[in-house]
């Protein structure tokens, strides 16, 4: 596949994640590196929706750490079951925070972010390796079609 993602001008959100999941399947198909294949899909999804921070984060030992993203600077390391990704880790679950200061324990890496929204990355023995964090600067951007679509892209791309 070419490196070059396209997208409809002013397509809706439904319609955005039917144009860049085929793309993103043929963007890491052959690719056995999971860092890479991670770099490209926070690129893809950055590029698509114009979301303020997404990334991955992956699990070593007891710790979320900071893997490939798109945005600005972020935590380095989120310990199991603490903020919303370590919650997401723990619990197996997709967490959507439509409002970061509505959630206990949020960790605050910009002040800038408002909304989150955590899909974990399960591999084929069931266990979480990483997470996948999306933050937004602005409210009512992140909802329950972000969660189904995600959930559809982490699929694609964990072992």
């Amino acid at each position: 596949m070419s490196e070059n993602l396209i997208l409809s001008a002013n397509a809706d959100k439904e319609t955005r994640y039917h144009e860049i999941i085929p793309q993103l399947k043929a963007l890491i198909e052959g690719e056995t590196d999971m860092t890479a294949n991670l770099a490209n899909v926070s690129a893809v999804l950055k590029e698509a929706f114009g979301w303020w921070w997404v990334g991955f984060y992956l699990v070593k030992g007891e710790q979320l750490v900071l893997g490939p993203f798109q945005g600005p600077v972020a935590c380095t390391r989120i310990a199991f079951g603490k903020g919303v990704c370590g919650t997401a880790w723990k619990k197996k679950k997709s967490i959507l925070v439509p409002d970061v200061e509505q959630f206990a324990g949020h960790i605050a890496c910009s002040s800038a972010s408002v909304a989150e929204i955590v899909i974990p990355l399960i591999n084929n023995q069931n266990e979480v390796i990483g997470v996948l964090d999306i933050d937004s600067e602005k409210y009512d951007i992140l909802d329950e079609t972000d969660v189904k679509w995600l959930e559809e892209i982490v699929r694609i791309v964990a072992p």
